[in-house]
């Protein structure tokens, strides 16, 4: 069983998994923006303590993109060392199936606590297409199994084999609107049937 100051100390630990702080976090999952403040944390008089909602911390959980079991192990400071393949993103070649999941030899893994989606994985960025968003040496984690709407940043790959990180625009059934994360990359319109696999940035380590 979790303590008061374990289950906070947990709150921060998520904030920071999700590059952010406390209020950051409670900003991103539509809560007031002290819900997670050191200040909410005990009654006025400090005598009380005070314990998060299971709403909000329903809601922080999926702002970070996290499930609960991976909340149990930042609140015990446990880490899993086989969560997450990773690869270079600009040496994909023969790296994903036909459905943008990895295949081959060529995929590492890293530590990643309990990211809520089961087909995830990590792609490092190299050079320098997608400044000032994402640098050189940034992670994305993306995931193929949740469906992409209109304004998330998503990875495309092109039956070319191009493959970069964009904001997705208006989709059609014949092409998607593709907006460069780079002022000096001129926009995109991608015929579907230009189209390998598109999956969903849901964290980025920067």
């Amino acid at each position: 069983m979790f303590t008061h100051e374990e289950i906070w100390r947990g709150i921060d630990r998520l904030a920071a998994h999700a590059q952010t702080s406390p209020s950051g976090l409670a900003r991103r999952a539509g809560l007031d923006s002290t819900t997670f403040n050191p200040s909410k944390r005990f009654s006025r008089d400090g005598e009380k303590p005070r314990w998060p909602s299971t709403e909000s911390l329903a809601k922080a959980l999926a702002a970070a993109h996290m499930d609960f079991s991976g909340f149990a192990d930042l609140v015990a400071g446990r880490s899993r060392a086989d969560n997450l393949r990773t690869h270079s993103l600009a040496d994909s070649a023969g790296a994903f199936d036909a459905g943008g999941l990895p295949r081959g030899e060529g995929w590492a893994r890293i530590p990643f606590p309990g990211l809520a989606f089961d087909k995830a994985y990590a792609l490092t960025v190299e050079g320098d297409d997608m400044e000032p968003v994402y640098r050189a040496g940034d992670r994305l984690v993306v995931t193929p199994d949740n469906p992409p709407r209109e304004g998330d940043r998503v990875v495309v790959r092109e039956r070319s084999g191009a493959i970069c990180a964009w904001r997705l625009g208006v989709q059609t059934v014949q092409a998607l609107t593709l907006h460069a994360l780079n002022p000096a990359r001129p926009d995109r319109k991608l015929a579907l049937a230009e189209l390998d696999w598109m999956a969903r940035i849901v964290w980025a380590s920067q």
